[in-house]
């Protein structure tokens, strides 16, 4: 950390003070390009404390940077919180004024509704399905603080006005998490072995020479009799002409 406790307070208020009255603000970077991760989430401790001073309740938890791809693309290992707070929050089929938002934009979000706590380290996939109660579609209406803004650069600023949140929907109805068909692993297929594969094949390959060699026998005798030599002809006369009709 790299802020004093009166340097944070006073980029907190000034933060607050910008979604209060409608206003934009330049890069709190610019006057402090040191500042660190430490000091981002110091600045929203302190943005959240002056907003439960006035009475709001905490409404919930923002995360973001939640897949590898974006973590990379931004430069970080791990995800980002923030906070929301009962101000935040409309209801279903709402509408949103834009009077008082600064630069909003609209994001499709998935929101998990817990029955208890949910608590680390050690917090998998597991611990979490089994502390969510529903699951709800959500629109979060996002709302930059600052003036000429631009994503990649301000990744501080970001942490520090806890995500640029402004507004969120909320669906009507939940959707329960359950297993609708258990997983089961594929089942091993027989294949037969190569060399009785080979072995088939060479079988097969010395039953039907066999059987031509029988069959040209029965012909080559066949053509020294005058009688069966003459029925072949015709047979085979026969056969050429169905042919050429066809």
């Amino acid at each position: 950390m790299t802020l004093d406790q009166t340097t944070i307070a006073a980029l907190a208020e000034r933060l607050e003070s910008c979604q209060l009255q409608v206003r934009d603000t330049t890069k709190i970077t610019d006057d402090f390009p040191d500042m660190d991760w430490e000091d981002a989430y110091a600045i929203q401790a302190a943005i959240l404390a002056r907003k439960q001073a006035r009475g709001l309740k905490l409404a919930g938890l923002k995360a973001g940077l939640t897949s590898f791809a974006k973590m990379k693309q931004m430069g970080v290992n791990s995800p980002v919180f923030g906070f929301m707070t009962e101000d935040y929050a409309g209801p279903h089929g709402g509408e949103v004024k834009m009077a008082e938002l600064i630069h909003p934009k609209v994001e499709p979000e998935i929101a998990f509704v817990l029955k208890k706590p949910l608590r680390g380290p050690g917090c998998h996939i597991g611990t979490v399905l089994a502390a969510t109660d529903f699951v709800l579609p959500g629109i979060e209406v996002i709302d930059s603080r600052y003036r000429d803004f631009k994503y990649y650069e301000t990744l501080f600023e970001l942490f520090a006005k806890q995500f640029e949140m402004a507004r969120i929907d909320e669906s009507r109805e939940g959707a329960v998490i359950q297993v609708v068909d258990v997983a089961q692993p594929p089942e091993k297929k027989a294949k037969p072995k190569k060399g009785l594969v080979a072995m088939l094949s060479a079988l097969a390959t010395g039953l039907t020479l066999l059987l031509w060699i029988f069959i040209r026998n029965g012909l080559n005798n066949a053509s020294r009799d005058l009688g069966t030599a003459a029925k072949l002809a015709a047979l085979k006369s026969a056969l050429t002409k169905a042919l050429g009709q066809a």
